[in-house]
């Protein structure tokens, strides 16, 4: 017994004792078990919670999304699924919903929303930035459009959060290589700026390099850079090459680290867009 199981189920197949249940293994959810210190993963959640429901709920949500390979998703994040439970135990969030049997795909043994359906009930259950951090994800993972989810969203038009779909999923892009990519995109464009376009192309030929996100026409880009490029001094060594090649081709490449406050980021932004002389049009003024 090491891994998830229902409790009922190895006692009545003589495979533990209820001592032995009792002692060596910790309920994750009413009658399901885990091994006693078996440090918690969202797999582990998911199989748990996909068991509590008797083998009938379907994965759902932002654990669907992670069994489609999206990263990003936490350890303790509610576990959804679609299934008629009104009274789901914590740590599991229940949705009664239609869903048609074209939407779902076998994962592991369990029934998981497709990508598509997957996107639909992020965009519509989450608040936008969020719904768009995990949307992000999920077509870097799969590759999934905004026009195919938006498509099997005119089966539902009296969904819950159906209103604010559309708007999350017009924000997808799956360019994005972290959450901080995602908060730093929609930062500029809730800020007025162009939608900048993700994962820019720079070559000179021979050597390459790839800018989060800019625009290509003023020939600004904007970076994010995480903890590993100031503390990995491999990474920190190629920064330096790779950051002359950028000049080198004309960009004007701006680095966001967590420490640069929201108004120093626009700050800098504008001015980069007044040096290259470009015609911005912010809806702040400028």
């Amino acid at each position: 017994m090491n891994e998830v199981f229902v409790g009922s189920e190895a006692l009545r197949a003589g495979v533990l004792t209820r001592s032995r249940l009792r002692w060596n293994y910790t309920p994750i959810y009413p009658d399901v078990y885990v091994p006693n210190g078996v440090a918690p993963s969202l797999r582990r959640q998911t199989v748990g919670a996909w068991l509590w429901s008797h083998r009938r709920g379907i994965v759902a949500g932002r654990a669907a999304a992670a069994l489609h390979g999206a990263l990003w998703v936490h350890p303790s994040t509610p576990i959804e699924l679609i299934s008629p439970a009104t009274r789901p135990p914590t740590g599991i969030i229940t949705h009664d919903e239609l869903i048609s049997d074209d939407e779902l795909v076998l994962i592991a043994g369990m029934a998981v929303t497709s990508p598509t359906r997957t996107a639909f009930d992020l965009a519509r259950h989450l608040h936008r930035d969020l719904a768009v951090r995990h949307l992000d994800a999920l077509a870097r993972a799969t590759g999934v459009a905004a026009f195919d989810v938006l498509a099997l969203g005119d089966r539902y038009r009296r969904a819950r959060g159906r209103g604010r779909c559309a708007v999350a999923l017009d924000l997808m892009d799956g360019g994005a290589q972290s959450p901080k990519e995602t908060w730093l995109r929609l930062l500029v464009i809730d800020e007025g700026f162009p939608r900048p376009r993700t994962q820019i192309h720079v070559t000179d030929g021979r050597n390459n390099a790839f800018l989060d996100m800019g625009w290509h026409e003023p020939m600004i880009g904007l970076d994010y850079d995480g903890e590993v490029h100031q503390t990995d001094r491999p990474r920190f060594v190629h920064d330096i090459g790779r950051n002359e090649l950028v000049r080198s081709q004309g960009w004007l490449d701006l680095h966001v680290v967590a420490e640069h406050r929201r108004a120093f980021i626009v700050h800098r932004l504008k001015e980069a867009f007044a040096q290259r002389q470009h015609p911005l049009c912010l809806r702040t003024g400028s």
